[in-house]
């Protein structure tokens, strides 16, 4: 007898996950690859978008061809600021170019001189400036740098529609994907902001619909939303430490945008307040230089505290960004800090009057798409795989 499963692809940057669900949302099968970057004209790494699209048929074929399953659904995620561009007959055009290169001075001061200040563009569309991951201006580089390329395109896509379009055949835009610090969406007019209107490109975003895929940050979000009751911020610490707060929506200010605050909107487009900050990578480099030094135990005791402290200094100012005027009193951290006791403990001391827990959901961005199939039973899910958390106090 087939056993009905869930796939589900989960695009990092990095690491590119098909998993297999079964309909309790148990991992069946994970297959986990990386695959290598090619270069731009500029000589710059990329994504290799046809080896990703072959990847993805192919592991979709392979589960339709195993008489052990009968697939019930196909969702997906991936990281966002990447946008797939398609010809006039529905074909990638490469290169797909990577949110990190640098966004040329030239460019940008062509923008300004059309549209003004960035920082009065940065509050009207929530997105703080960050070249190249704005993908907006992205969009607005091709056309004036590359404009042999830009006559090519027809659709742009945000990567989780991209995949929503090989799998599905439909070409569509989503609003987890269109919002979040791309500097293309006004948020108080709830529409394109006048300058995309204005370049002509919205005309290359298809229509916004729902379940065409999530940007992978939101997706993450979804299981800490349907498990937990009272209002809470979500820590999700990695090479970037994420502070999330699903209730807050006051408006962004200049001090906010100046550090890296921004809103991200959820699938039903409700703004989620979120602050960044790259303390991941900050704590890794810190304790490669410290694991080289040839010092007694006392005194590495010593400066690893003083590391420690220094990463939970910075991360209470990022995280009381988006704390601040809202009722709050409880704080989920996530990832590779949540495991760190003199991080959580740290917290604790800033945060007298909080809960603070450490917390874990297994896959969560992966868990989020799966959450969204409509015909998976989610009360399955909640009640075999809760949020698992460790309150501290």
């Amino acid at each position: 007898m087939r056993s009905p499963v869930f796939i589900i692809f989960d695009i990092g940057k990095t690491n590119k996950k098909f998993l297999l669900f079964s309909s309790n949302g148990e991992v069946v099968l994970e297959n986990n690859i990386q695959i290598p970057e090619i270069k731009d004209e500029d000589g710059y790494p990329c994504d290799d978008i046809i080896t990703m699209t072959q990847w993805i048929k192919l592991s979709i074929n392979e589960i339709k061809s195993n008489k052990s399953y009968t697939i019930k659904g196909i969702y997906y995620s991936a990281y966002g600021a990447t946008l797939v561009y398609l010809d006039q007959f529905g074909n990638p055009i490469e290169p797909v170019y990577n949110y990190l290169k640098p966004y040329n001075e030239s460019t940008k001061i062509l923008f300004e001189t059309k549209y003004g200040p960035l920082n009065i563009l940065s509050l009207e569309t929530s997105s703080p400036y960050l070249g190249n991951l704005n993908a907006g201006l992205q969009l607005f580089r091709i056309k004036y740098e590359n404009p042999k390329l830009f006559s090519k395109i027809r659709w742009a896509l945000h990567l989780p529609q991209y995949l929503h379009y090989i799998i599905t055949g439909k070409i569509n835009s989503e609003i987890t994907s269109i919002g979040c610090h791309t500097m293309l969406w006004d948020f108080k007019k709830n529409n394109y902001h006048s300058w995309v209107i204005n370049e002509g490109l919205n005309k290359f975003f298809p229509p916004i619909v729902p379940n065409a895929g999530l940007h992978d940050s939101t997706a993450a979000l979804i299981p800490y939303l349907n498990c937990i009751n009272e209002p809470f911020i979500l820590i999700s610490t990695g090479t970037w430490c994420i502070s999330l707060n699903p209730f807050n929506q006051t408006s962004l200010t200049n001090e906010e945008l100046n550090n890296d605050t921004l809103f991200y909107l959820s699938p039903s487009g409700k703004p989620i307040k979120a602050s960044r900050i790259f303390l991941g990578k900050k704590f890794e480099l810190e304790m490669e230089s410290l694991n080289k030094s040839s010092i007694d135990g006392t005194e590495y005791k010593i400066k690893y505290e003083n590391i420690i402290n220094e990463i939970v200094e910075q991360q209470i100012k990022s995280t009381n960004l988006i704390l601040n005027n809202t009722q709050v009193k409880n704080i989920y951290v996530d990832g590779g800090f949540s495991n760190n006791l003199n991080f959580i403990n740290g917290l604790v001391s800033a945060y007298p009057d909080f809960h603070i827990f450490s917390a874990k959901v297994p896959q969560a961005s992966a868990i989020g798409a799966l959450l969204s199939i409509k015909n998976f039973n989610q009360l399955n899910y909640q009640n075999n795989y809760f949020v698992k958390t460790i309150q501290h106090s």
